[in-house]
């Protein structure tokens, strides 16, 4: 269960397990049987919840991530829906970690069909502020580990002459991110790499894409302070958050036969936030106060 709170309230953000266990979703149970779904940042929020939605359409699983806890917990309850599940702990900024993670993964389930690159991070600065530490980190996690990853499966499918489906989690970069810039550039940037590789691997039958969810309602919200977390309903025509699920049935969506004729796109879940919207992870400075 998600449990992250928001300052000054008892309420936990996001899906509890028996909320993923049960959203609705328009895809039929069986869907993804004998597939295996690669989910990195899959222990929790928005990664939990695509592993949640591919373990319940019949995928093997496996979530990876830094930290075992999280892993482990949301194991116990993907393994509820009768498939495989593993998990790997590791970081994808390590690109030798990365290949060990494909090594292990070739060895105990012959390796996978679907990539869901959802691990990466970032944290609300104001762009004035930020360290060479800082920024390195989040362009390091979120553009080159999603790198290390893309390539490493798509290797792996040339050389087992096999086509492959990758779906790499961005963000709603298309009027800029104010208040975390870093990772804005670093979404930015896999989008267009995704476009790139979408062209160069059509021949080989592996298609990429990308979901672009804008503000929704994950356990992360927790360490945005109360006045950016505010802001977060405002951000789109709808005025309220997104869902998970939004997130999950889009890469459902695009992993199965639904999308077997799109690669290099950018599905955005975002409730029109692109056209509409003014969302301020640090808090909407006075300067833009209306």
């Amino acid at each position: 269960m998600n449990e992250a709170v928001q300052p000054g309230s008892s309420a936990p953000f996001g899906f509890s397990d028996a909320e993923l266990a049960a959203a609705a979703t328009p895809f039929r149970d069986g869907l993804f049987s004998g597939q295996r779904a690669l989910i990195t940042g899959g222990g929790t929020g928005i990664g939990k919840a695509i592993a949640a939605l591919f373990a319940r359409l019949g995928a093997d699983v496996v979530i990876a991530g830094r930290r075992p806890e999280p892993l482990e917990a949301a194991a116990t309850f993907l393994r509820g829906f009768g498939g495989k599940v593993v998990t790997q702990s590791m970081t994808i900024r390590d690109p030798a970690a990365v290949d060990a993670c494909f090594d292990a993964l070739a060895e105990s389930l012959g390796g996978i069909d679907i990539l869901v690159n959802n691990g990466g991070g970032q944290f609300p600065q104001a762009a004035l502020d930020f360290s060479v530490k800082g920024w390195n980190a989040v362009i390091d996690t979120n553009l080159n580990g999603t790198w290390y990853m893309m390539q490493n499966a798509a290797r792996r499918w040339v050389a087992a002459q096999r086509p492959g489906c990758i779906i790499n989690i961005v963000a709603d970069v298309w009027r800029g991110m104010p208040g975390i810039a870093h990772t804005c550039a670093a979404r930015a940037g896999v989008i267009y790499l995704s476009k790139s590789v979408a062209v160069e691997w059509a021949p080989l039958g592996i298609r990429v894409n990308c979901v672009a969810p804008g503000c929704v309602e994950t356990s992360g919200f927790g360490v945005y302070p109360p006045e950016g977390a505010a802001t977060f309903k405002e951000s789109n025509p709808m005025r309220r958050v997104g869902d998970v699920q939004d997130v999950a049935d889009a890469c459902a969506y695009l992993a199965a036969s639904s999308g077997k004729f799109i690669t290099g796109e950018v599905l955005t879940v975002d409730g029109g936030q692109q056209m509409w919207g003014d969302p301020w992870p640090t808090g909407r400075p006075a300067y833009f106060r209306l």
